[in-house]
């Protein structure tokens, strides 16, 4: 699956060539401002207000609490006041920005894995996906578009109680290990250590507070 506009929006010249329709006017630039996108972490990150939906990250010893900006089913758009943002699809980390790589966007061949970890069970499945990295937004020489990467998820049971362990192997393109930990019960991943790419630590991603889930208005009979 393609993300034209969040690759867009983790790209800061694209944003004048998007239409208000599509992306809000003005949000690239609140996001990123101008230039090349530039972050800092926080040396004591601030908690978010009370119920608001937020997600700690950690890059190595680099910390931030990211707050929602954009919501579409389960895309979602996550930004740290220091301007590193992550776009999620349920937990998975489909792009970024602020970081001296950015994961500019991912393509799933089928449905990814996590999101039917309550059909799949315990067990080990294979799945494909491609992604385009960046180390600049504006020279294509240090770009990696359509980089494959095939993996392998293990999903069993964990140490700790009621809880499950995904731990994600992958091949080709870059060779890396991610893990995800998720409630035995509602199969909701709370914390993951994922690859966002080369020559980064693993990002980890902590649910600090979860957005509402989506109201099902039952059809009249």
């Amino acid at each position: 699956m393609r993300w034209p506009v969040l690759f867009c929006l983790l790209l800061p010249a694209c944003g004048p060539f998007l239409p208000d329709e599509i992306l809000p006017s003005g949000l690239t630039e609140a996001i990123f401002g101008g230039g090349e996108p530039q972050a800092e972490w926080e040396s004591q990150p601030a908690e978010p207000p009370p119920g608001e939906p937020a997600l700690a990250l950690s890059l190595g010893d680099r910390r931030g609490v990211a707050t929602l900006l954009q919501e579409e089913g389960e895309r979602r758009l996550w930004r740290t006041p220091g301007g590193v943002a992550v776009a999620t699809e349920g937990a998975r980390v489909v792009a970024t920005a602020g970081l001296r790589q950015v994961l500019a966007a991912t393509r799933f061949d089928g449905t990814d894995l996590l999101a039917r970890l309550p059909e799949l069970g315990e067990g080990q499945w294979h799945a494909t996906r491609v992604v385009d990295l960046m180390r600049s937004a504006s020279d294509p020489t240090r770009m990696r578009f359509g980089v494959r990467l095939d993996c392998r998820l293990t999903i069993g049971p964990a140490p700790v109680e009621d809880t499950l362990l995904i731990i994600e192997t992958c091949r080709g393109g870059a060779t890396f290990t991610s893990r995800f930990w998720a409630d035995a019960r509602s199969y909701a991943v709370f914390r993951s250590e994922q690859w966002v790419g080369d020559d980064l630590p693993p990002l980890v991603v902590e649910v600090i507070a979860a957005p509402a889930p989506a109201e099902i208005i039952p059809l009249p009979r």
